[in-house]
This record gives C-alpha cells, structure tokens and sequence, in this order.
C-alpha cells in the first residue's frame, strides 16, 4: 500500500519518478539513546588505552561493512566507497597522526589498503553487536565516504554517542548534519577535496558535537 523511505533524498527521488506523494512514507531510522550515549573524559580514555591509542593519535571510526560477500571482503563494494575512504586516509595521514578502529564483518579490502598505505588500525569482529557502543567512545570522528546509503547506522550511533560525523551526500547525512556546525557533508566525491574538508573541519572551534 506504501512505499516506505527512511530519508529525503529517497522520498524526493521517488517523486520526481512518478510515485504519488501520498503513497510515501518518510519513516527515519532511529537509534537507541540509552545504549549510544556521550560518555565523560575519564571513561573516553579508559576505553581508549584498552584499545593502545596513544594521546596524540586522531581516530577515525568505520563500522559498515563494505566488502563483498560474508567472507573476507577482499573484493569491494564500490557503492560504499571504499575505495574512497582509502584515498581520503592516505592524504589525512600526511597532516594528521592517523589511527583508523573498524568493525563489521568484510572488511578484508580496507585492511589490506590501511596496510598498503601505511596507516595503523584496529580491528574488532564482535560477536554481540551491543559491544559496539563503546568503539564509538574512542573516535575523535566518523567517516562515511559511500555513494549511496539508506541510513547508515553508523551515522547515528556516532551521532548519538557525540562523535561528529563526515558524510557524502547520501542517507540520512542531509536530514540530520548541518553543516559545519555537528557535522560536515561533503558536495565532493574527490579525496583531495575531502581531506582538505576535512582537515577545515578539525581546526573549526565552533563545533556543536
């Protein structure tokens, strides 16, 4: 009887394909509060030396899967910009003394690019997803270069969790960042551009995460 879409971008592009405005409904994803929660100095770097991560590393987080299949994930899936994520870190970690936490089954291209490029990372395959809530806790950022999403979850829970997040254009990204001030949405698909962004985005004092 309806079509249901969790996000603007897909409502907006249903219409102008022909579907009667009222057959959509526009039924965002949501997060739970109580378990993806801001959590204060002492327990953010309690979580952080469990995980080894020295004072002066900046992490960035990446918890969707994006390799093909439910193996290793070695073979990329392109629509969530791995191959993108890759460039964007190989030109941050010039600027910036990276460390990169990922979890998520497939994740076996983004390993075996950090490696290639140098970049040190942490990798946890949880077993209960619950455990992921303090991953999120250890982030200094969250990065989403994909090119088409439907939330993604990850989104929210670092959102939830007071963690800023940098987005392309896809999702929910324009429904809940405004930019430059919680967040930060990229009009770029191009790693150089993003870096730069990125980088603008760091240094902004005006931040409301």
């Amino acid at each position: 009887d309806y079509i249901i879409v969790s996000n603007s971008i897909m409502m907006n592009r249903l219409r102008k394909s022909g579907f009667p405005k009222s057959k959509i409904k526009l039924i965002p994803i949501g997060v739970d509060t109580k378990k993806f929660k801001r959590v204060n100095f002492t327990k953010r770097n309690e979580i952080r030396k469990s995980l080894n991560i020295k004072s002066d590393e900046f992490i960035i987080g990446s918890f969707q899967k994006d390799g093909e299949g439910w193996g290793e994930g070695l073979s990329p899936k392109l629509i969530k910009g791995p191959d993108i994520f890759l460039k964007v870190i190989e030109n941050l970690k010039n600027k910036l003394k990276i460390k990169i936490i990922l979890t998520g089954p497939a994740r076996g291209y983004i390993k075996k690019g950090l490696e290639e490029i140098n970049v040190p990372y942490v990798y946890v395959y949880l077993k209960n997803y619950k455990d992921i809530a303090k991953y999120y806790n250890a982030l200094d950022l969250y990065l989403v270069t994909s090119r088409e999403e439907g939330g993604p979850m990850g989104m929210l829970e670092s959102m939830a969790s007071g963690i800023p997040v940098v987005s392309t254009k896809v999702g929910m990204a324009p429904d809940l960042i405004k930019n430059n001030f919680n967040g930060l949405l990229f009009n770029t698909y191009e790693p150089i551009k993003i870096s730069k962004e990125i980088i603008d985005f760091i240094k902004d004092e005006n931040l409301n995460v």
